[in-house]
């Protein structure tokens, strides 16, 4: 019988000083989905993914996993964060570095491979696989980054704009890759590029005065479907 997971956010809330940026988070995401967090900059996405990491303590409400109809406590290796500006030890190679982290989760790997094997799974050159991270392009140390997510396999997989400053090759390579490792985990991609998470993502959720809401992806070319997002995003704006 096929598993069924849900990730389930409820009420969430976090403030700086005054300013109100998760007001009543509240959704439900589900398995084997990418979710396309659309948002204006600075709109609270990258806030939201803070909260749900721990890196930020949220003011008020709860998030937890629901699977086959039982709760519990989102751990720390259940979510893997991909963030917009690549973060990789620089004084490693790429091979020490997947060797490194491969050793300090090997009790929690399943079925690991080479580490090899994995630099060809995401298309890294041999000629630069002994090379030192802080030689490496924005695009390959954000595949490093992928690349331990993809061994580690958390159940919650959040990405914080990773394609944005990505040339046109690579941002393709990545979006396959992402479509392919979709099932069995939840994705939540956060961008404010709407047509980037029109072609990725399976749903639409808005940030929208600190509160999601899902859109409909039905008639998605449609002039309608667009104006809808861009008139929130705009009032968004002017709040």
């Amino acid at each position: 019988m096929k598993r069924v997971m849900k990730f389930v956010i409820e009420h969430l809330s976090k403030k700086f000083e005054k300013r109100e940026i998760l007001r009543d988070v509240h959704f439900t995401f589900e398995e084997g989905k990418i979710y396309g967090l659309l948002g204006r900059n600075g709109a609270g996405k990258t806030t939201l993914f803070n909260c749900l990491n721990r890196d930020l303590k949220a003011d008020g409400g709860r998030f937890y996993f629901d699977i086959d109809g039982v709760c519990r406590e989102a751990k720390a290796e259940d979510i893997g964060y991909v963030l917009s500006t690549p973060t990789v030890p620089e004084f490693l190679t790429g091979r020490e570095f997947l060797k490194f982290f491969m050793d300090i989760n090997e009790k929690s790997i399943e079925n690991p491979k080479s580490i090899d094997t994995y630099f060809d799974y995401m298309g890294i050159e041999a000629e630069d696989r002994d090379k030192l991270l802080k030689d490496y392009s924005h695009g390959m140390k954000n595949k490093m980054q992928m690349l331990i997510n993809i061994i580690a396999k958390p159940n919650l997989l959040l990405l914080d704009e990773p394609l944005t400053s990505l040339d046109v090759v690579v941002a393709e390579e990545m979006k396959q890759l992402l479509r392919s490792l979709k099932q069995g985990r939840i994705t939540i991609f956060s961008t404010h590029l709407m047509d980037l998470a029109l072609d990725l993502c399976d749903e639409i959720v808005l940030l929208n005065h600190g509160e999601l809401e899902v859109v409909e992806k039905t008639n998605l070319d449609s002039k309608e479907f667009k104006d809808k997002i861009i008139a929130a995003l705009r009032e968004e704006g002017h709040e």
